[in-house]
């Protein structure tokens, strides 16, 4: 598609990773919302698109009250991804001695085209070009650091590693992570398993949250948020006695398909046992609660860990949960031994730990009294 003359400048270019071309160069700050698009994170047909986050309004006003405050320092580099559309003439020159040939130097040619058809990506910095493109002096010069990839998972693992140490979202990050296959750091590496089973048990439609949890990509949609249910899962498979941690002997050997059987097993038994207390909105039900979710989630360890030893371990996790089913409050009245209304359970550590520790203490003295 025919665009605008296209804006070449100066750039050096260097290679990274397998072959992967990345340039650096500068720009004045109004082109970059010339040449990129913003690939904003949603859903179609419930398959995950895009990864940024929606514009922070207040975010990119200050930006733009600083830069029209005066003359401004704004060495921050503007990471873009790169259609192979782009194109790169090397310029030979004569070299210097005693200097480091780290890369090369030229003209990078970048097409300028319709919104939505563009030739660039924004992975890092969507804030800023949009300052910079309200911004009163168009002449502004910033730093741009892209690299050449059509493929949307790189620019999703470029985007969470970028923004690992920013504070950006967890729940934004735990959504990408299953579609992400770079070795990543320690701690988001381990968040990924929780990531995926969520993913799994939001799709699948015979599973107890189906089209229940409230996900980033789509904030108006569910009434679960999923970073409770994704902390119940990790909290599982960190413990010794998980329920999940069985299922994984080391990073290598890690049975995913019997992990969600158990959790599809668990939470639809609690499903079936409390249908006046399921899927409603947390203002009628403190099960959809968050604190709901962690509470009944530190109680399937112990459950699930004692089901496995029955006859038939389905029927012992539906019948330990229906002893318990009498002395809950979700939908009305008081949890007596705690002092709290039904309404009055909040998402802080000090009510989790006590709705936890009580369903704990609770079901272990009905499954010692049963007949």
């Amino acid at each position: 598609m025919k665009g605008e003359t296209p804006i070449r400048v100066r750039a050096t270019r260097t290679r990274q990773g397998e072959g992967v071309d990345v340039y650096a160069f500068f720009l004045h700050g109004a082109d970059v919302a010339r040449i990129a698009d913003i690939n904003r994170l949603g859903r179609s047909n419930d398959d995950l698109e895009g990864f940024q986050r929606p514009e922070i309004k207040t975010h990119v006003r200050s930006i733009v009250e600083f830069l029209d405050s005066g003359p401004a320092l704004f060495p921050n580099a503007i990471i873009l991804a790169f259609s192979p559309q782009i194109s790169f003439r090397a310029v030979r020159g004569r070299g210097v001695k005693d200097c480091a040939d780290l890369s090369e130097g030229g003209v990078i040619t970048i097409p300028v085209l319709p919104e939505g058809k563009r030739a660039a990506w924004i992975v890092d910095g969507q804030q800023r070009s949009l300052a910079l493109a309200q911004a009163r002096d168009k002449a502004i010069v910033v730093p741009v650091v892209g690299f050449v990839s059509p493929d949307l998972q790189t620019h999703r693992e470029q985007f969470i590693l970028v923004n690992k140490a920013k504070p950006l979202s967890p729940r934004l990050i735990d959504e990408l992570l299953p579609k992400v296959g770079v070795m990543l750091p320690r701690d988001l590496a381990e968040r990924q398993l929780p990531s995926v089973l969520c993913n799994h048990l939001a799709k699948d439609p015979n599973s107890p949250f189906y089209q229940l949890l409230k996900r980033k990509s789509d904030p108006k949609a569910g009434i679960i948020v999923d970073s409770a249910l994704a902390a119940t899962i990790l909290q599982s498979l960190r413990s010794s006695m998980g329920a999940l941690a069985q299922y994984r002997s080391s990073e290598q050997d890690t049975d995913v398909d019997a992990m969600y059987r158990a959790l599809f097993a668990y939470w639809s038994a609690v499903r079936d046992t409390f249908p006046d207390a399921w899927g409603k909105p947390i203002s009628h039900s403190r099960l959809m609660h968050s604190a709901g979710i962690k509470s009944m989630g530190a109680l399937m360890d112990q459950i699930m860990v004692r089901a496995d030893s029955a006859a038939d371990p389905d029927a012992e996790v539906r019948a330990s949960l229906a002893r318990l089913a009498p002395h809950c409050r979700w939908t009305a009245g008081k949890w007596e031994e705690i002092g709290l209304g039904w309404n009055s359970v909040q998402s802080t550590p000090q009510h989790i730990g006590l709705l936890s520790d009580h369903l704990v203490r609770l079901d272990r003295k009905l499954a010692r009294a049963k007949p």
